[in-house]
This record gives structure tokens, sequence and C-alpha cells, in this order.
């Protein structure tokens, strides 16, 4: 098994990659990059914005929350269906909002991408677009550049790079070629390595290129984020679960109404006599309906998205 590219050494990398100081041919890169592909983040499809409104109502609370709503409605009880109503519709806008913002999160990850690229081509310098380096190329950095790959140094003078998109860590990290880092390092202090979507902010070098497109630690970022999350948050699983608790409170509370309705009637009298005492069991089941607790959980969940987001932080589920 080949060990990080961190933990070897200029020439092991140059070796495996098979290619050179001098970098690439014209005719090997182009081979290459029909092997690899263009050097640019994937996109899977997206969720639309109704797709995603529909989605906030899937959970037991909502669902309880819209049983109580309609019948509200067929009890004549206008008014506790247009609250309810009006809960359920801000919640699932509130919803709608962030998690719509997060299905567009990739956009602001391909934003971030060099727009070109100084790369060594049959033994010249030259720009190509960002798109067209492969894995192999020699690129050459200097301040103000965003590097357009991951790479592993091979060459650095007083070079400093920020990266704050994949760290969070605001200063510059300085950059060393000479250096052979353990297999464990982690990415923060790989001083032997540059990533891509970072920028370099002082100093000079050049790299070999060992991943481009979503084989890069700026693609994996968007791979996790357009991943299909299929298993439930604990928080989930919580108001879930207190959903059906309370589901299964009216039943029986609807139960233990009509019954003692019925034996304080001392029977039924009349099919209307039954359509009452159920109704009024139900009635005070339905009472017992959180109607604001989505709404709650919902406002703090935003706060707390929001907060994040100024750090940076992509959340793609309010529940998350």
């Amino acid at each position: 098994m080949r060990r990080p590219w961190h933990a070897m050494t200029v020439e092991e990398v140059l070796n495996e990659l098979k290619t050179s100081l001098k970098g690439l041919s014209s005719r090997e890169a182009s081979a290459r990059l029909q092997e690899y592909g263009p050097n640019e983040l994937e996109e899977t499809k997206k969720r639309g914005v109704l797709e995603v409104f529909v989605d906030q109502f899937k959970s037991v609370l909502v669902a309880l929350l819209v049983f109580a709503a309609v019948f509200s409605i067929l009890i004549r009880e206008y008014v506790d269906a247009a609250a309810i109503g009006a809960i359920l519709i801000v919640n699932s806008i509130l919803g709608t909002i962030q998690e719509y913002r997060a299905e567009r999160a990739l956009e602001a990850l391909k934003r971030l991408a060099a727009p070109r690229a100084t790369v060594i081509r049959d033994g010249v310098q030259v720009k190509i677009a960002s798109t067209e380096v492969v894995p192999g190329d020699v690129i050459v950095l200097q301040a103000g550049d965003r590097v357009p790959a991951d790479a592993r140094l091979i060459e650095s003078v007083n070079l400093k790079v920020d990266e704050s998109v994949l760290t969070g860590e605001s200063v510059p990290v300085e950059k060393l070629a000479d250096v052979v880092l353990d297999e464990d390092t982690p990415l923060p202090e790989r001083k032997n390595m540059v990533y891509s979507s970072t920028i370099v902010t002082y100093g000079r070098g050049k790299a070999v290129v060992v991943g481009t497109g979503m084989n890069t630690e700026i693609g994996r970022i968007a791979a996790m984020v357009q991943l299909e999350e299929k298993e439930e948050t604990p928080l989930q699983r919580r108001l879930d679960s207190f959903g059906k608790k309370l589901g299964a409170f009216i039943l029986l509370l609807t139960a233990l109404v009509t019954v003692e309705g019925i034996y304080e009637l001392g029977g039924l009298e009349s099919l209307s006599v039954l359509e009452e005492v159920v109704l009024t069991g139900i009635s005070l089941a339905v009472s017992a309906v959180p109607e604001g607790l989505p709404a709650v959980v919902t406002v703090v969940l935003a706060i707390g998205v929001q907060r994040m987001a100024s750090r940076n932080a992509i959340v793609r589920r309010l529940a998350a």
C-alpha cells in the first residue's frame, strides 16, 4: 500500500507519478487529462426548492400537527386551524431557506477554484486553465496565486499559504519542500503539501500535483456536502420518538374519554351520541399537541446554524 504523499521524499513522489522536475510533455498531459478527467468539482443532482419544502413535513411531530389542523377544521375551530397552519408554514419556510442554501454550497466551493495555473510543460513555464491540470504536472506558485490542485512541494522559498478554507486557521502556514513527515501527520501540519483552493500569501515555490478534481481535500468536502444523508440525526430520533409517544398518548386518551363518556351516559342511545363522545375525546387529545414546539426547535437550530456559518461551517440540514 502506497504511503501518503507527505510521508514520501520528492524523488519517491516523482517516481510514483512517473514525472520529473521538468514536468510533463504536452502529449502525456493530454493523455492524463483523458484518464483522470478535468480538474473540477463534480456536481450531483440537487434537490429543488419544492422537494426541500416537502421534506420539512417528514416527521411524526409535524404529522401530528397536520392532523390537529385538519381536525380543527372538521370541528369548525378555524382560529386554531389557522394558528397551527401558520406555525407549520413558518417552520417549513425557515427549514427550506436554510437547507436550500446548503444545497448550493457546492457553487461556493467552485468559486474558490483557481481560474488559471502556471505549469511546466515540455520544460517550459506556461499558463493553462486550471481545469487542464493533471496529476504529475509541476506547478509554479508565487504570492497571490490560488493553488490549483493538491500537490507535494519540490521547491520552496519563504513560502506561506493561507489554508483557512480547509482548516479554519486564519494564520498563514509556513511551507517547506525538504521535509518528510510521519504518515499520521494531520492536514494542518503537513508543511510539505499545498492544497487546492488555498492561497499563497508569501514567497514562491514549485510542487508536483498529486490530486485533482474530486480527488483533492476540497473535493472530499464537496463530496460530503452532496452526500445524501439517509441516517437520522440524534435530534431527529428524539423528536420522532417524542412524536410517537405523543401519538400513542392521543389514541389512549381518546379511547379513555370515549369509554368514560359512554359509561357516564349509561350506554349509546344513538350514533350521534357516539360521534359526540369520540369528537370530545379527540378534541381533548389534540389539545395536548405542542403546536409551537417544531417552530421553537427550528428557530433555535437556525440561530445555531447562522453562528456556525459565520465560522465558514456548512450545515446541510437543520436537525444535524
